[in-house]
């Protein structure tokens, strides 16, 4: 199908015919005559939505809502074709046009990142291995974490054996000594709290990779079935 738009400025002025035809329909038949003459055939016109002048060898999709003109090879007016939608029933035919083009480069998207996957974890020992590095990082995080927990636990140990001096009066302690053990709870609550989320990032690794194993092995089943 051929579908010209074009607006008034458009158009090459042509002067022998400027009397008996409008201005569109000079280019219309410039672009579509000939070929519609030889093929016998009709010269669709219409204005859309957006104001162009559209011009087609078939009904036009985008004035499916508004009038159109079937012309002669001649350029005369054949017929006058009334609206085959409602602005109401284009408006839905276009959500739904949309909504499955969506779809489609929705699905797109996931084969792309299906292949992608099957690319970087050709069979399951190579996916295993992959896991088991994410989780070593994390374990080794957890490990520092416990260490400098453990340090903590000591620090807390000694400053609580020089307040014992200050027991029935902890108000008397000096200022520093206040301030090192409020520094000492606050690390320790930090690092308990990082402890704690750094728990969880393993879960959320088993996760992933337990996703992913679901999803690679259909792709190994379906790469094998083709290959046979």
């Amino acid at each position: 199908m051929i579908v010209t738009a074009f607006s008034e400025t458009d158009l090459p002025p042509i002067m022998h015919l400027s009397r008996c035809l409008p201005r569109w329909l000079m280019l219309s038949t410039s672009l579509l005559g000939a070929w519609a003459f030889a093929q016998g055939t009709s010269i669709y016109t219409c204005v859309d939505s957006k104001g162009r002048r559209l011009t087609s060898d078939r009904l036009i999709v985008e004035c499916l809502d508004r009038e159109q003109r079937e012309l002669n090879p001649s350029g005369t007016v054949r017929r006058v074709i009334p609206p085959s939608m409602t602005a109401e029933e284009r408006a839905r035919a276009e959500a739904r046009q949309r909504a499955e083009a969506e779809a489609r480069a929705r699905a797109a998207e996931e084969r792309r990142k299906e292949q992608a996957m099957l690319s970087r974890y050709p069979n399951e020992d190579a996916h295993r291995r992959a896991r088991a590095d994410a989780l070593r990082q994390v374990n080794a995080v957890i490990e520092a974490v416990q260490r400098r927990e453990q340090e903590l636990e000591k620090q807390r140990t000694d400053i609580l054996t020089e307040m014992e001096f200050y027991q029935r009066d902890p108000s008397k302690a000096p200022e520093w000594l206040k301030q090192r053990q409020a520094d000492n709870l606050q690390q320790i609550a930090s690092q308990r709290s990082y402890l704690e989320d750094q728990q969880r990032e393993l879960g959320r690794i088993h996760q992933r990779f337990d996703e992913e194993l679901a999803v690679l092995q259909r792709l190994w089943r379906e790469r094998d079935q083709a290959a046979r």
